[in-house]
């Protein structure tokens, strides 16, 4: 997180919705309840594989999940987009452009039917991410997360060893048949795929790891036929509690597990129906397949052009994924609303603009605070 604003932005998610808790909710309108990603960055936008095999952009980590209010993702993805900008050292008239084509990228999300229709042209950033989601193979994945192709997890800074009791239980997790259906359904295998567990390890992973269940386990998968062995590797994670806001009466699950689970369903249907809840060691935890179309987005060095165009289209990703879990009217009134009390020189939201510009203060004073105590300590 001290690696740079833009790097604090993404890892503080608590903060922002303590900017909201302490004032700027107040002044953010309420928008239709549906499932919002509740820490919409851009990292956490990109290409995902369906169980197919099909790449898409969807939003790809859904921790935060809640049925709350969208724009609080309109928020947080200007924040984002802002930061990046400014890490690309661009002019803050730039910030202000990348808001009005955000706004026209997820307004149009909002006309076109949740389903089907063309999105936004795709900006050069996204189509290289594209390309390289395109290509990618098992050995990619091996190499990236394992370092070599060996069917075996390599101990050091990234993965821990575990505890007996550690191994017992997620041995005993991926003979529960459930697993094993969501292992066989992916990709081109068997129904009858018989599952194995080769290797696993605790994933010291950023930040979000810290204090959590979080493991990586490698499958080898028998598909029953003279084919070459198929490896595959699980991430699981524990859920916690959401720090995104909920709208009142919201209907979701109790358990985190199977929130994150539904809401990655609603948002991002790639992702969601390759991913299960769980529990285990008494926590509830998610299990998901990482394929090696699994990219995240980096946007840190744009030229003004770039900037302006990933702005609108990647809006179009996040409206696609509300709009979807709206009917017709729903979707026309909240375009309406946001296309309401427009400021006169910006055509976006005073509200979501003036929300930037103090999350953005609020956020550089708290990374300065941060590299002060940890950084440099």
């Amino acid at each position: 997180m001290a690696a740079s604003a833009h790097a604090y932005v993404r890892g503080s998610t608590v903060q922002f919705y303590k900017w909201l808790a302490e004032g700027g909710q107040r002044v953010v309108p309420k928008g239709p309840p549906v499932w919002i990603c509740g820490d919409c960055h851009v990292g956490n936008l990109g290409p995902l594989a369906d169980s197919k095999g099909k790449i898409h952009i969807q939003i790809r980590d859904l921790d935060q999940t809640v049925i709350g209010n969208p724009n609080h993702d309109l928020i947080r993805l200007a924040l984002s987009l802002s930061s990046a900008a400014r890490g690309s050292d661009l002019p803050g008239v730039t910030t202000a452009h990348m808001l009005e084509q955000m706004m026209q990228g997820y307004e149009r999300a909002l006309i076109a039917p949740p389903r089907g229709g063309a999105f936004e042209e795709k900006p050069e950033c996204v189509r290289v991410v594209m390309r390289q989601a395109m290509s990618r193979t098992w050995k990619h994945l091996a190499r990236e997360r394992l370092r070599d192709l060996k069917p075996n997890i390599p101990l050091g800074t990234r993965f821990w060893p575990l505890s007996k009791e550690e191994k017992r239980a997620i041995g005993k997790l991926f003979t529960e048949e459930p697993v094993r259906r969501l292992v066989a359904s992916l990709k081109f295998r068997n129904d009858d795929s018989k599952i194995e567990v080769l290797d696993a390890a605790y994933w010291m992973k950023g930040c979000s790891s810290l204090g959590r269940l979080r493991y990586a386990v490698l499958l080898g998968v028998s598909n029953g036929k003279n084919k070459e062995d198929d490896y595959c590797l699980i991430d699981i994670k524990e859920a916690t509690p959401a720090a995104a806001p909920h709208a009142a009466r919201a209907k979701m699950p109790t358990d985190n597990a199977q929130r994150v689970v539904e809401g990655a369903r609603s948002l991002s249907p790639a992702l969601g129906e390759r991913m299960m809840p769980a529990r285990l060691l008494g926590r509830s935890v998610f299990l998901r397949e990482l394929m090696p179309q699994d990219l995240k987005l980096e946007i840190d060095q744009l030229t003004r052009e770039e900037a302006v165009s990933a702005a609108r289209y990647l809006a179009s990703v996040v409206g696609r994924a509300h709009a979807r879990q709206m009917d017709s009217s729903t979707r026309r009134e909240f375009r309406s609303s946001l296309r309401a009390r427009r400021a006169k020189r910006l055509d976006a939201p005073p509200w979501l603009w003036s929300s930037v510009v103090e999350l953005a203060a609020a956020h550089e004073a708290a990374y300065l605070e941060h590299c002060r105590t940890y950084a440099l300590a």
